[in-house]
């Protein structure tokens, strides 16, 4: 049997998390990442694990049989970066990556240093298009 995926959702107050994220700057970028994705997909925010914020939930299932279930957008207040978690890849926002300005990737992850640095129509339209893609489950 899989193992059970080690970050769930919690009852943690999302606020005081954000509340407590340092530096300041890095604070302000979380508070308006969640007034973002909060206009975006109509959801309230749920602290998943420590310290992912994710918003609303799709289930995932592996090739390997792994399966759980995951917020389709959801982001991190990390200390280097804003890291931002899309479900459904980077693949698919090829076009609008090429127009955001100053960013990193990883395995599904966008890492962003400044957030006033980017263009925010083209995080917007990433951020919506990964929301609407949550039942399209592509990593399965």
């Amino acid at each position: 049997m899989p193992d059970s995926p080690k970050t769930v959702p919690t009852d943690a107050d999302v606020d005081a998390f954000l509340a407590a994220v340092q530096p300041e700057r890095r604070r302000r970028h979380a508070v308006r990442a969640r007034e973002l994705l909060e206009r975006i997909t109509g959801e309230r925010p749920v602290l998943w694990g420590p310290s992912i914020v994710g918003f609303g939930s799709a289930h995932y299932r592996y090739a390997s049989g792994r399966e759980g279930d995951w917020p389709p957008v959801s982001f991190s207040p990390r200390k280097t970066a804003l890291t931002l978690y899309l479900m459904d890849g980077l693949e698919a926002h090829a076009a609008d990556l090429a127009e955001l300005g100053p960013h990193t990737t990883g395995t599904g992850c966008l890492y962003l240093k400044d957030l006033d640095a980017v263009d925010q129509p083209a995080l917007e339209r990433i951020l919506a298009r990964s929301w609407d893609a949550r039942g399209a489950n592509p990593r399965s």
